[in-house]
């Protein structure tokens, strides 16, 4: 079981289930080759067993040779939402947000694509899904203007505005509403933007997203 921290409080959650978002922003589809969505977002899910926090080490699995990072907004989802009838009603379910890294075995996902089988074994490692605390969403009006970057070993690798994103939140929530019911700690991890690449053990990772929270994490 895995709770959620928040930013200036006791207060814990636990996380439910994980949905994530691939290609979300067009520049990171670009680089890895991949046709940019146009009508639907792409989903895949995580389970809440891969989640660590700021301050602890993702352990990098022995099968495989190229581990990458992916910086992310992440989305908690604050009550019951099925068939979210309009934009209103997906932004009112967002309760706060927080930064993520989905870490991802790129060579693992790309043998699972070429052969039309699913990401799985890619996505949902132990210590894959790694997260700061959470900031509610009173305590944070999002623009779109915040930056989301990641530095590793103190050099910038990703570093782009949340306005770049293909869907927006509340079009990501609408959208994985009308799939599946979202409920009351449920996390979307709302895609990364370009400049992810491979990490190696002993590397020092950095990502924030201003206003929100940053993520301190290393390679292990």
């Amino acid at each position: 079981m895995k709770k959620i921290k928040f930013h200036n409080s006791n207060d814990q959650l636990i996380i439910e289930k994980i949905v994530c978002v691939g290609r979300n922003y067009a520049d990171h589809a670009k680089e890895l080759g991949n046709e940019i969505p146009t009508d639907f977002p792409i989903i895949f899910l995580k389970p809440a067993s891969n989640v660590i926090f700021s301050g602890q080490s993702v352990i990098h699995p022995s099968y495989s040779n190229n581990l990458h990072h992916e910086t992310e907004l992440v989305l908690l989802i604050g009550k019951t939402l099925k068939d979210a009838s309009n934009l209103q009603q997906a932004e009112d379910a967002i309760w706060g947000y927080a930064v993520g890294l989905d870490m991802t075995l790129r060579d693992l996902q790309n043998q699972a694509r070429d052969k039309g089988d699913p990401w799985t074994i890619s996505k949902c490692f132990d210590t894959a899904a790694v997260l700061s605390d959470f900031v509610q969403k009173k305590d944070h009006l999002l623009t779109g203007k915040e930056m989301i970057s990641l530095k590793v070993n103190g050099k910038i690798r990703q570093n782009c505005a949340l306005d770049k994103m293909i869907f927006s939140p509340a079009e990501l929530v609408k959208y994985i509403s009308s799939i599946m019911t979202l409920e009351k700690g449920d996390l979307i991890f709302t895609g990364t933007p370009a400049g992810v690449s491979k990490v190696v053990k002993g590397d020092k990772l950095e990502a924030e997203i201003s206003g929100i929270g940053k993520i301190m994490t290393e390679i292990a």
